[in-house]
């Protein structure tokens, strides 16, 4: 520690005095820790793999194509032509994205002769996507 440094102990806890003295709107005015309630939580935290998988998932939601081709997906099982024709799109672009959501297993394909139709993977899509819609339209 040097000269400038020193820290102040609360409750068994060691906080940096800097953080006591800063008075920033939606910071802690006092150095407490409220070790109960971080344990509660650290305790029903789900692991870091979990976690990461659940921030790749929320990445997926992140492209307005992609959430463009769900919201049609909502509306009728479809083929890559009818989505590029309604989005005013490539195939190829289509495809593209199809393959990230198919990925994150949001969507699931069928095949009729040549023909692959894409669908919904199941209603927990829907469910995340109109939870999403009625969060922002609350505004």
């Amino acid at each position: 520690m040097n000269n400038c440094s020193y820290v102040i102990i609360l409750r068994g806890v060691i906080m940096p005095e800097e953080k006591k003295k800063k008075k920033v709107s939606g910071v802690c005015s006092q150095p407490l820790i409220h070790e109960d309630i971080v344990e509660r939580v650290q305790k029903k935290m789900p692991d870091e793999n979990k976690l990461y998988d659940l921030a790749e998932l929320f990445k997926v939601f992140g492209d307005s194509t992609r959430i463009k081709i769900i919201w049609a997906l909502f509306e009728s099982e479809m083929c890559v032509c009818d989505i590029a024709y309604l989005l005013n799109m490539t195939q190829s672009a289509i495809s593209h994205q199809l393959r990230v959501l198919k990925a994150a297993r949001l969507v699931r394909y069928r095949r009729e002769g040549k023909t692959i139709y894409y669908s919904l993977d199941d209603s927990h899509v829907q469910q995340i996507f109109e939870m999403g819609m009625e969060h922002i339209l609350e505004g």
